[in-house]
């Protein structure tokens, strides 16, 4: 009860003080009870909301009144024009007596034109004999879960969601609509004593803390949870919606975000200002009077506000950039005349005479070396690197361009202890940049100058990438022949390094390579322009510290070596020799089954034929299922059913729950509703 207080404290204090940004179009209602309404979204005539899918209906028989999502049952407490909603929904029970199943309830959302967020919400269930799962509709049918089992108490921890008593799953992205489903192995009756039900639930990522207590009895079905929906403007994405500039959503001083949860664009405003980005005039987004409001300049310094940003200025006679955060304004000392200095001047300038000729030619070498420079960045295409850049600077998107001297300083001029790796391709040293962060720099050996063109095109493409399990390509370097180029820095090495030299357990592999597809998939299918990869291996898949996969895209380079591994892999599978793969590291009995069906996705990767192939999104979501469960047997009956249903309330854009509480007799037992889960396809 004290948890579910201050959840509930946490969430009024978010809606009773709502952020500058949420303003409601001039001359409409602004809030609906404690929910405030910010633009695009509004309630009353047409013009208050930016189309029919920001309606919200204020429900004032209600006290304090309540907002729902446009006619629904779909209620709403929190609307950001981050892009995100929050809405209170119910929790799947399936509870037992000592007459057997006594209640369940599955309940569903499916709305058209929101999306569940993947980011900000996960897949939990608590039970000791739980097998969980949701499913559901984005581009196409999906399924995804976990399951919990436990005889007893005794070994769990409040807090500790990680499969006894309690299990969490990530959703995946571009999900339209949900049904929750619970099924169990033996009906809670070797446990019934202390959990009679299982539960299943959608969460807000950190709303829910797990408490043994929640196992016991049966009030925890009666519970409801927050969850987070992403929103989006229109079906374009922000290059379309920029060529019709009537009916662009972005105002003034907001810039356009591609959100990569399913179709349409957000607005944001630009650094240094704040505000509605929807919105013109006074509620739009305003410029930041940092002088006023972080007093960023020292006492002695004078502020200056400007559009979007700040200067500070010393007092005359004072030198220093005046910021309390840099180096102030220092008085510089007073000089008196040095006799001293005098009488040692006349010496150095004898012994100037004699270094001139070093310096002089110092200088000549200097010139000679920053002309080499100039030379090599013109080459390696920086001058149409600067200006494709320049172009995506409001965005916040861009690469750096790092000097030479930054990355020699980095590496200690490239010292040997440095060194993380090298190969026939070049090596890759560790960097400490002047800021203090970490970054991997490689320095190839080999350069084609007729790639110039695609190897900025790579540049410009990689740096936009944000994915987890994408190592991000930070910048480069185009003072040397051959680029260097600089990405961050994962500690945990590749895994290579680990299957051939640490005993990773079978789960770890599988994540890893969930991991390293959910990567694949997203350059396959998320990143703009798309990018294909051509050099997966084990080299390039990097591991930080909690052994989670960070993909490593390198520049137009391949590895031949890997067709081999790809026959021979393909040949040991034909004549059923799977075994010699792993060395004697073979996994326990208990995975060979899920072993093999991993075998015989890889087996699919590899086909020569690319229509025989599976997307990497089918990959992914295969592998996910495999994580979440082992084989398990399911019926083939009323689920298809009620998939259908799923399909067609997603399909006409309607919002329904379908929750429901039903009593059961002794023999109801033997109709029990068969379940399947169901693959990326």
């Amino acid at each position: 009860m004290l948890k579910e207080l201050a959840l509930l404290a946490v969430t009024l204090t978010l809606i009773a003080t709502p952020p500058v940004a949420g303003q409601a179009k001039a001359g409409c209602q602004s809030s609906c009870g404690n929910i405030s309404i910010p633009y695009p979204f509004g309630t009353g005539s047409a013009d208050c909301y930016i189309s029919d899918s920001f309606f919200i209906r204020c429900d004032t028989t209600s006290n304090p009144p309540k907002a729902f999502l446009t006619t629904t049952v779909t209620e709403v407490v929190h609307i950001s024009v981050d892009g995100y909603l929050r809405l209170p929904r119910r929790v799947a029970h399936d509870c037992y007596n000592s007459s057997g199943r006594s209640s369940y309830s599955r309940p569903w959302l499916g709305l058209a034109k929101f999306t569940i967020s993947n980011t900000r919400n996960k897949f939990t269930a608590i039970g000791c004999d739980t097998y969980a799962y949701v499913q559901g509709v984005r581009t196409d049918r999906y399924s995804t879960g976990c399951l919990t089992f436990c005889d007893a108490t005794d070994n769990m921890r409040n807090g500790s969601c990680s499969g006894i008593g309690c299990c969490q799953t990530a959703i995946p992205n571009r999900v339209g609509s949900y049904r929750l489903l619970l099924s169990s192995n033996n009906n809670h009756s070797n446990v019934y004593g202390f959990n009679p039900c299982s539960y299943a639930f959608i969460v807000e990522d950190g709303a829910y803390n797990f408490s043994v207590s929640d196992l016991y009895g049966y009030n925890f079905r009666d519970k409801r949870f927050p969850v987070i929906l992403d929103w989006t403007i229109g079906n374009q994405t922000c290059r379309q919606a920029q060529m019709d500039p009537q009916n662009y959503a972005c105002k003034q001083h907001a810039t356009c975000i591609d959100p990569g949860n399913g179709p349409g664009y957000l607005c944001k405003c630009l650094a240094g200002f704040q505000g509605n980005p929807y919105l013109s005039n006074a509620n739009g987004c305003q410029d930041i009077d940092e002088c006023e409001t972080l007093k960023p300049c020292t006492g002695t310094a004078t502020c200056h506000n400007a559009a979007g940003s700040y200067t500070c200025s010393c007092p005359q006679g004072f030198e220093g950039d005046g910021r309390k955060n840099g180096t102030g304004c220092v008085n510089p000392p007073s000089q008196s005349f040095p006799i001293l200095a005098v009488a040692l001047g006349i010496g150095f300038s004898l012994l100037s005479s004699v270094l001139c000729s070093s310096w002089v030619y110092l200088g000549l070498k200097r010139r000679k070396l920053g002309k080499l420079k100039q030379q090599n960045f013109q080459q390696n295409g920086g001058i149409l690197l600067r200006q494709q850049l320049s172009k995506r600077e409001e965005y916040g998107e861009t690469a750096k361009i790092f000097t030479l001297e930054e990355l020699k300083k980095a590496t200690n001029n490239y010292h040997e202890s440095r060194i993380l790796g090298r190969g026939g391709q070049g090596t890759v040293y560790k960097g400490i940049l002047s800021d203090g962060h970490s970054v991997a720099i490689k320095k190839s050996i080999i350069g084609d100058q007729s790639q110039v063109q695609q190897f900025i095109n790579e540049v410009i493409v990689l740096s936009q990438i944000n994915h987890r399990n994408v190592v991000k390509l930070l910048g480069c370097c185009l003072e040397t022949r051959v680029p260097l180029l600089v990405y961050e820095y994962v500690r945990n090495g590749t895994l290579f390094h680990h299957l051939h030299n640490a005993a990773l357990s079978w789960e770890a592999r599988l994540k890893i390579a969930t991991q390293a597809a959910e990567a694949l998939s997203y350059l396959h299918s998320s990143a703009s322009p798309p990018v294909i990869h051509r050099d997966v291996k084990l080299t390039n898949i990097l591991l930080d510290d909690n052994y989670n996969a960070k993909v490593w895209k390198l520049f137009l380079l391949k590895d031949p070596s890997l067709r081999g591994i790809c026959v021979y892999f393909v040949s040991v599978m034909k004549e059923g020799r799977l075994a010699e793969i792993f060395y004697g590291r073979m996994p326990n009995d208990n995975n060979i089954e899920q072993l093999m069906e991993v075998a015989a996705i890889a087996r699919r990767c590899v086909k020569l034929k690319g229509e025989e192939r599976p997307t990497m999104k089918e990959v992914a979501c295969e592998l996910q299922g495999s994580r979440a469960m082992e084989k398990h047997l399911w019926g083939k009956g009323n689920l298809h059913e009620e998939t259908k249903l799923l399909l067609d309330a997603y399909d006409s854009g309607i919002d329904y729950d379908g929750s429901s509480t039903i009593s059961m007799g002794p023999d109801s037992m033997k109709n029990q509703v068969p379940l399947e889960i169901y693959g990326a396809r």
